[in-house]
């Protein structure tokens, strides 16, 4: 395993950490007793395949449900101290400062006992996906000033945040410097977050990268066209080689189901140190890709100009929806695309915004004013909502 200073944290860092949102047995919490034996034992063999090769890096969420507990019957089984357990609980909204404050140290020391430690290395208050939840993390009584109190009893060590937010707000957030890492996501498909990790580097912040191969592109069951373009590695490998060739990425979440999950992603240690060689003929096939079947005009500017969801009649989400269509005309995305577009309109502020189930030409005419494609977005929108609409999905925090 390749290790990685994780920001002023000083902690050393495997480059590859085990997130704890897929091995669990069920998205609700529940007592030890109400968990089968088969997903227990599951749980610890891929914990256990963890460590052996080097990612001494576990993370989950109070969000998760089961994970914590069915873990706190293994880590008190593990080197404490060769470990780096982290934990993420969201923030509080309301104006009751005092109530809130309560149910957020509850459920901290909630989560302290069903993990079966004495402390958290990295506390994440989970979810700062809006200016609004920041400000509320950020307020007098909010999530973080309680954190500061648990920090100073000894009962976590370094506190983050997790994030589904726009740039700017992930931004802004990193530059109130109150933060020692952030959890957000970026990867070869979506590299819109990019100034937050380098605003998180002059901050001297841990880099944590969500979901790589899930949110990256369903990569765990490729198309067939990702698969050749993305030769001579997987678009696993290739994916997780993208993120840790920048050093500014510390560590990259494998979301280990079971413990041979571990054992492609274990490929990228192998090239690391060939990046800058391996890469580039890669990238550009994919990019040659994408232009060839979307126009080099459109592939280089269809961002520009596009109104964010929340400017739009019904919250129509245009850059995701326009995102998702260059996915799968580009490299037969079709199943992630799927996967994504109907998650639209059930995401919340995790992934907000509706679908082009509607497309009122003359209402998004003004809006669209400031974009060189303006006459074909509308009718793009619409072809896309035939080609990936279906029966909404929700959250995999809301499935059974």
């Amino acid at each position: 395993m390749l290790y990685r200073r994780f920001g002023r944290t000083e902690l050393q860092m495997p480059v590859l950490s085990c997130g704890g949102m897929r091995y669990q047995y069920k998205w609700q919490h529940m007592p030890m007793s109400e968990i089968p034996s088969d997903s227990q034992s599951n749980l610890e063999a891929t914990i256990r395949r963890a460590v052996e090769v080097g990612i001494t890096h576990i993370e989950t969420a109070r969000g998760y449900g089961s994970s914590e507990i069915q873990l706190g019957q293994i880590l008190p089984k593990l080197p404490r101290e060769q470990m780096i357990i982290q934990t993420k609980i969201s923030p509080k909204g309301g104006r009751n400062f005092i109530r809130k404050r309560k149910q957020f140290r509850q459920e901290f020391e909630e989560s302290l006992q069903r993990l079966g430690v004495d402390y958290i290395d990295l506390f994440g208050i989970h979810g700062v996906n809006t200016a609004e939840l920041l400000d509320d993390t950020l307020s007098w009584g909010g999530a973080l000033e309680v954190a500061k109190q648990l920090q100073k009893e000894g009962k976590l060590r370094f506190i983050g945040f997790s994030t589904h937010a726009p740039t700017d707000v992930i931004i802004r957030a990193i530059q109130t410097n109150q933060f020692d890492y952030v959890n957000l996501h970026w990867y070869y498909i979506n590299q819109a977050n990019w100034a937050a990790i380098e605003a998180a580097k002059q901050h001297d912040m841990g880099v944590f990268i969500i979901s790589p191969s899930n949110k990256g592109g369903l990569l765990d069951k490729p198309s067939q066209r990702l698969v050749e373009l993305c030769q001579p590695l997987s678009p696993i490998v290739f994916n997780d080689l993208f993120c840790l060739s920048r050093p500014q990425v510390h560590t990259i979440s494998i979301g280990a189901g079971k413990p041979s999950d571990f054992d492609e992603h274990l490929k990228v240690l192998d090239y690391l140190d060939r990046a800058d060689e391996i890469l580039p003929p890669i990238i550009e096939r994919l990019e040659n890709e994408a232009i060839a079947r979307l126009g080099e005009e459109w592939y280089k500017t269809w961002q520009v100009g596009l109104p964010s969801f929340d400017q739009t009649p019904g919250k129509l989400n245009i850059p995701v929806i326009l995102w998702l269509r260059n996915l799968v005309l580009a490299y037969d995305m079709v199943e992630y695309g799927k996967m994504r577009y109907n998650l639209l309109g059930n995401g919340g502020h995790w992934f907000p915004g509706t679908k082009a189930e509607t497309v009122d030409t003359e209402q998004l005419r003004p809006l669209l004013k400031n974009s060189p494609h303006a006459d074909m977005i509308p009718q793009f929108l619409q072809e896309t909502h035939a080609l990936l609409g279906g029966e909404g999905v929700q959250r995999l925090s809301q499935s059974e």
